[in-house]
């Protein structure tokens, strides 16, 4: 299974204001591991930042003019997403932004790149309600270390994210680790029912055992009072009346 942990930083808080993606940051995780491959991106949006966008992701006008702009990085972006589950932490807002940009460059919606759209945001409040559920408190929370985070960073977020997601759903392993389980005893019951018998000795009963069992017969059909229901099946099963 292939996920991507995704993350953006933007000009502002909403694109119908004209706001744009400045930085996106991917990596990915196969079969809950993460790996080495990763696509960050800075991006030219053509307008300055808002203020307070600025101070949180410190990505100034003059560093990002020098950056591709978005149509020129759309088609590397959806061959990173295409046919992963895409977690983002509150990802109706990178979604939304997302969606303005490839629509600018005369593209489908975000979601219709991915095979699904995970929201990690969404998952921690069902877990943690009523609690700090932001990054930062997840990482405090799952002890994964966030000191470096002293500015927002597409990249660097979308790692933390990653190691937050394998923390908030580890009881997927004990999962995996069932249905491995599982498939190691069907395929030893499957060893023992194709067992071999032909090589067993068969030993045959004595003259002194068939005595024995035929006086215990004899108790059977006293304590019935009448033909004991072995020596009727048995007689059927020989062909003989009962």
């Amino acid at each position: 299974m292939r996920q991507v942990m995704l993350d953006t930083e933007t000009t502002g808080l909403e694109p119908e204001q004209g706001h744009r993606v400045v930085e996106i940051g991917c990596v990915e995780i196969l079969n809950r591991r993460v790996t080495d491959r990763h696509l960050h991106l800075y991006l030219n949006p053509d307008r300055d930042s808002d203020p307070d966008a600025l101070r949180i992701h410190g990505l100034t006008t003059e560093f990002l003019s020098g950056h591709p702009r978005f149509p020129e990085i759309a088609a590397q972006l959806a061959d990173f997403v295409k046919d992963s589950e895409i977690v983002i932490h509150n990802a109706a807002f990178d979604v939304k932004f997302l969606t303005s940009e490839l629509k600018r460059a005369g593209l489908p919606a975000f979601p219709t790149l991915c095979a699904k759209v995970t929201d990690s945001l969404s998952v921690a409040r069902e877990m943690f309600p009523g609690k700090r559920n932001n990054l930062d408190a997840l990482c405090e929370r799952f002890g994964i270390s966030h000191a470096h985070r002293t500015l927002h960073g597409a990249l660097l977020d979308a790692e933390l994210l990653g190691e937050v997601w394998l923390a908030m759903t580890r009881g997927q392993d004990s999962l995996l680790d069932d249905a491995a389980d599982d498939a190691h005893a069907m395929q030893s019951a499957r060893a023992q029912t194709g067992f071999d018998a032909s090589g067993l000795p068969v030993v045959a009963a004595s003259a002194q055992d068939l005595q024995a069992h035929e006086a215990y017969l004899d108790g059977l059909d006293e304590a019935a009072g009448g033909q004991s229901l072995w020596r009727k099946f048995s007689g059927a099963a020989s062909g003989l009346e009962p």
